[in-house]
C-alpha cells in the first residue's frame, strides 16, 4: 500500500458524518449485514441517531447500503439495539427510540426489512417495551433480544439512582408481547473487587461460550464510558449468576461490543472505536474488525477473526536492533522469551517520528502514542498488532488495546530486548470503501 494512509482499509468509517456503536451483525443470505449508529453532516455525536447498514463478503471489506432506520415516525433518535431471525418469520430489529431532550430513558419499538435484501426497514407502530413502573432509573436503553431455549429474552442496559449498573429482562413467547421480569444481573457502583463494574451498564450482551454463559457489558458512568466488561457463569430462568468477572478492552477507544456468529457458528464481538477521526474533518469514529473470542479458564480471549490472516503476504522477520520498512496495513506478531520478559517495540513514520511505542516488562505492556501511554496486562509470551492506517489493535491472552495513530506514508519497526517479531503485509483493497454522501443521508 503505498501513499498517505488517511482512511482504514479493514475498519468501517463513514465517507462523511458520524458513527459509534455496531449493531446487529448477521449472516443472512450468503452475506454479512453490520449496521450502526450513524449521524450526518457532522463529526460530533448527536441524538439525532440513524441505524447506518453495509454489507461484506468477508468482515472485512464493507459495501455500503442505504440507511436502514432514520429519526421520524415517533423517533427523535433510533439507537442502539439488535437483531434477531425468528424461524419462519421476517427477520426484528429491536431498538431504542429516545425523545429529546430526555434521551437516556428510552423505549423500545421493533422494525422489519421489506425484502430478503435487507435494504429498507419498516417500522412498526408499537413501542414494545419501557421502563418498569416503579424503577427509580438515570438510563434504559439497548435492547439485546435473544432465545434461551425455552422463551425469548430482551436485557435492557439501565443503571438506577442509588448508583446499582444492571441489566434488566423481558420475556416474551411471540417477540409481541413482553413481560418484565427484573433483573438478570447487578452490580453497586462501589464494588471495586475484583473489578469496577461503573453505575450504568450500556450495551448487555449474554450469550454461551464453551460450557459456561458470558454477559458482556460497556461500563459507564454519567456521562463517560470505561471498557468493556464480561463476567462468566451460569444462566438459567432468566437469572445469571456470575463466577468470574474481567475485563475484556484496554486503552482509550474500545467500546460498544456488540456479539454476532459467523458463517461457521463462531462467537465474536465487534466494537465502536472512538478517536478515530480523519484529520480533515470529513468522517469520525470506526468500528473495530471483528473478534473471535474463546473461553480459556476464567479468562475471556479475543483474537482477530481468521479472515485477517487470509490476506496476509510473505512474512518479514524483524531482529534484535534490526530497522525494518513495513506497510501502513499490516499483521505483525511479537513473541516475547518469556512471560515477563522486558522487551521493546518502536514503530515511526519514514521521517524518524514516534507512531507507536510498545513496551513489555513484569507482566505488562505499556504503549504510547503521540496523543498519551496506557497499560494493559500481559498473559502468556504472544501479542498481536494489527495496524491500518490510523488505527491499531493489539491483541493478547489478558485483554485488547486499541490505538488511534497519527496517518503517515510508511512506517519503520524496530525491535529489541527478550523477543522476535514478524511482519505480513495485508492485501486491504481499495481504501475508498464507503458511499458517496448522498448514499449515508
Amino acid at each position: 500500500m503505498t501513499g498517505r494512509q488517511t482512511r482504514p482499509a479493514l475498519h468501517l468509517t463513514a465517507e462523511q458524518g458520524w458513527i459509534n456503536d455496531p449493531l446487529g451483525l448477521t449472516y443472512h443470505d450468503g452475506r454479512y449485514h453490520l449496521f450502526f449508529q450513524y449521524v450526518p453532516g457532522q463529526t460530533e455525536w448527536g441524538p439525532n441517531c440513524h441505524w447506518g447498514h453495509a454489507t461484506s463478503d468477508d468482515l472485512l471489506h464493507w459495501t455500503p447500503e442505504p440507511v436502514a432506520l432514520a429519526p421520524g415516525d415517533g423517533d427523535d433518535g433510533c439507537w442502539s439495539g439488535s437483531i434477531v431471525m425468528p424461524p419462519g418469520q421476517p427477520a426484528a430489529m429491536f431498538y431504542t427510540t429516545v425523545d429529546i431532550p430526555d434521551v437516556q430513558i428510552g423505549r423500545v419499538r421493533v422494525a422489519h426489512p421489506s425484502d430478503e435484501s435487507w435494504t429498507t426497514w419498516n417500522k412498526t407502530g408499537s413501542e414494545f417495551a419501557e421502563l418498569p413502573e416503579g424503577l427509580d432509573a438515570v438510563a434504559y436503553r439497548d435492547p439485546f433480544v435473544f432465545h434461551d431455549g425455552d422463551t425469548w429474552r430482551m436485557l435492557m442496559g439501565a443503571g438506577l439512582q442509588d448508583g446499582t449498573a444492571t441489566a434488566l429482562v423481558h420475556s416474551s413467547t411471540d417477540l409481541v408481547h413482553w413481560t418484565y421480569d427484573g433483573p438478570l444481573a447487578s452490580r453497586h457502583t462501589s464494588e471495586a473487587t475484583p473489578l469496577w463494574m461503573g453505575a450504568v451498564w450500556e450495551c448487555p450482551q449474554l450469550f454461551p461460550l464453551g460450557d459456561k454463559w458470558v454477559l458482556t457489558v460497556s461500563v459507564w458512568e454519567p456521562f463517560i464510558p470505561h471498557y468493556e466488561a464480561y463476567a462468566i457463569g451460569s444462566y438459567a430462568d432468566g437469572r445469571f449468576l456470575a463466577e468470574h468477572w474481567g475485563r475484556l478492552t484496554y486503552g482509550p477507544c474500545y467500546y460498544a461490543g456488540s456479539t454476532f456468529t459467523d458463517s461457521d457458528g463462531s462467537r465474536g464481538l465487534i466494537y465502536w472505536l472512538r478517536g478515530v477521526d480523519d484529520a480533515d474533518g470529513q468522517w469520525a469514529s470506526a468500528n473495530s474488525v471483528p473478534h473471535l473470542l474463546a473461553l480459556e479458564g476464567d479468562t475471556v480471549v479475543a483474537r482477530p477473526h481468521h479472515n485477517v490472516e487470509a490476506l496476509r503476504g510473505d512474512g518479514q522477520v524483524l531482529t534484535n536492533g534490526s530497522v525494518l520498512p513495513i506497510e501502513t496495513l499490516a499483521d505483525l506478531e511479537w513473541i516475547l522469551d518469556s512471560p515477563s520478559a522486558a522487551a521493546h517495540l518502536e514503530l515511526c513514520d519514514n521521517d524518524g517520528e514516534l507512531v507507536l511505542r510498545l513496551q513489555t516488562a513484569d507482566g505488562e505492556l505499556r504503549a504510547q502514542t503521540p496523543e498519551g501511554e496506557w497499560t494493559m496486562p500481559l498473559k502468556g509470551t504472544a501479542i498481536r498488532l494489527l495496524l491500518d492506517g490510523p488505527v491499531c489493535e493489539v491483541f493478547n491472552g489478558a485483554g485488547t488495546m486499541a490505538l488511534a495513530l497519527p496517518a503517515v506514508d510508511g512506517l519503520r519497526a524496530r525491535a529489541s530486548g527478550a523477543g522476535h517479531a514478524t511482519a505480513h503485509s495485508l492485501a486491504g483493497g481499495p481504501l475508498a470503501v464507503d458511499a458517496p454522501a448522498s448514499r449515508l443521508r
